[in-house]
Parts: structure tokens; C-alpha cells; sequence
């Protein structure tokens, strides 16, 4: 099995005077469930454009698949490329069923698929109805299920749960979880931070046209060395007890609210921290690490 199924080397794209993509080097492994965030305007969906082939590269190379993207058998790797865009625009006249049989027709797939992709998508009910009674959400599970058509290996998702209540948004990641079984790689974008933290293998931090860091998510907290957090609940005189356990320690700041205390720590000093804190006994009742979240860290590289 080939060790990347996406791979961009110097990769850029300029409009007129305004270089959207600068210099981009990015490779994604086979089976991989791949994010890629930034602000708006940082380069994510011009690059998804390169990647599909849709629109031309200033300089650099892209391949999918082993495949570049603008040689000869490119159009066969495409075949088995899906792709969500963030705006999805369809057919209003049309039924969801219908909608998804013209699609079918385009990638030459039979369109026996469509009742099955409809029903994975938790669009059965609808079927029938006219693509101009959907409500957003809806939409957006119908461009899901066209971007599934043809048993994809590669997926492209562009802010893919917009408009996604939090019951379609789990079912959303059910499916890639289900995909990522068959071996089906993923790229996504989001702007929703806390959603993805948990369910990406790696990730790209891209803004203002460059990859500023890739890793996994723990990866990226260690390599910014953001203080951690030590929730402690207890009782009566907590925070003095905790105050002399501390001392000594590289520690940010102690914050009380309520019966808790919020200890911000450097990381270094986590591990001692937790040594010192368990010869306290009843002191405490409760403790919890949080680490930085994903949102700290991509405003930690922003900054």
C-alpha cells in the first residue's frame, strides 16, 4: 500500500495580485481522517479546488491516489474521488431521489445506490419530496449522499455539518467512522473546533495561505507547550492545603469558584503536581486534568 494517498509539494494559487495558497507541502496517509482548520480566507477551500482538479495550479504538484492531477489518467482516479463543497447547491424542482439519480448518472454509478445512500443518511421520509421543501440540514445530508455515490475512496468534506442539528452531526460522524473501517480517507474542514478535536487522526493548521502545523492534536498541545489545567474538588480549606502542596512548582495562577479550585500549570510540571496532590487524601474529592483544547492551540499558532 502506497504511504500517501494525497500528496502536495510547493503548492500555490494566485488571483491577480493576492497569492491565495503560498508554498503548501501536505501529505495524507491511506485511511487516514484528516482536518484541515483556519480562519476564512486562509486557503482551505482553494486548496480542496486544486486537489479536485477544478481549478489550476499556479506552480507546484498535487497527486491522489499516486495519480498527479493534471496527467493523463487523472479522470479515473476522479471517479472514485467524493466531494462535499461547503455551499451545496441543488436542483429545487427536483425530489431527493431524483437529485441523486442525476448525480448517479454523472459518475457513471448505478442508480441503484441512491435509495441505499438516502436511507444512510436518514433521508428515506424524503425521498419524494421536492429538493425546494429540504430545510438546510437536510441539504446538506442530500450533498453528503451524493458526495458517497460510487464507493469513494478518497472523501473531500468542506464544512460538512453546517446546518446539521447535533442528532445529524453524530450520525454524520457515525458514517466516518463506518467509512474509516473500509479504509476510506477523509479530509475535512471545520470551523467548529470542539467537534473535530476528538475525531481527526491529524490535522493542518493553514492560515493566510500556509501550513503553519500538522500533527495529531496532543502532538500540537506539546509542541506549543500551553499551560494544562488541574480541576480539584474538596472540602474545607482546600485551597490553602493545596497552596502548600504547590509550593515550588511552576504554576500559572490557582483560582477558586465555589468548592473548586482551577490550577493553571506549565506542563513540565504536571506530573509533580499530581505526586504532591495525592498525599492530600480526603482533602480532595475530585480531580481532573484538561488539557488545552484545539481552539487554544490554533490560536496559539495564530498568535
Amino acid at each position: 500500500m502506497a504511504s500517501t494517498i494525497v500528496e502536495a509539494r510547493g503548492v500555490t494559487k494566485d488571483f491577480g495580485s493576492i497569492q491565495a495558497v503560498k508554498g503548501v507541502d501536505l501529505s495524507i496517509a491511506p485511511g487516514e481522517l484528516f482536518g484541515l482548520i483556519g480562519h476564512n480566507g486562509a486557503g482551505k477551500s482553494t486548496l480542496f479546488k486544486m486537489m479536485l482538479g477544478l481549478i489550476p495550479l499556479t506552480s507546484g504538484q498535487i497527486h491522489l491516489d499516486g495519480e498527479p492531477i493534471t496527467g493523463p489518467r487523472f479522470c479515473e482516479t476522479r471517479r472514485k474521488i467524493g466531494y462535499l463543497p461547503e455551499n451545496v447547491v441543488l436542483y429545487d424542482n427536483l425530489t431527493g431521489l431524483e437529485t441523486l439519480y442525476f448525480f448517479a448518472d454523472l459518475k457513471a454509478v448505478p442508480r441503484r445506490e441512491c435509495a441505499a445512500l438516502l436511507d444512510k443518511v436518514g433521508l428515506t421520509e424524503a425521498a419524494g419530496r421536492r429538493v425546494r421543501e429540504y430545510s438546510k440540514g437536510m441539504r446538506q445530508r442530500l450533498g453528503f449522499a451524493q458526495a458517497l455515490l460510487g464507493t469513494p475512496r478518497l472523501l473531500f468534506l468542506d464544512e460538512p455539518t453546517t446546518g446539521l442539528d447535533p442528532g445529524a452531526i453524530r450520525d454524520f460522524y457515525r458514517i466516518l467512522r463506518e467509512l474509516k473501517g473500509e479504509g476510506v480517507t477523509m479530509v475535512l474542514t471545520s470551523h467548529i473546533l470542539a467537534e473535530i478535536q476528538e475525531r481527526v487522526d491529524r490535522l493542518a493548521i493553514m492560515e493566510g495561505g500556509q501550513i503553519r502545523a500538522t500533527g495529531t492534536v496532543q502532538a500540537l498541545r506539546e509542541a506549543m507547550n500551553l499551560p494544562l489545567t488541574l480541576e480539584i474538588a474538596g472540602g474545607a480549606g482546600l485551597r490553602e492545603e493545596v497552596s502548600r502542596a504547590m509550593e515550588g512548582l511552576a504554576i500559572d495562577s490557582i483560582e477558586e469558584s465555589g468548592n473548586m479550585l482551577h490550577i493553571r500549570l506549565s506542563r513540565d510540571a504536571k506530573m509533580p503536581a499530581l505526586t504532591r496532590l495525592a498525599t492530600l487524601g480526603d482533602t480532595l474529592r475530585d480531580l481532573h486534568v484538561r488539557e488545552p483544547s484545539l481552539e487554544d492551540v490554533f490560536f496559539g499558532y495564530r498568535a
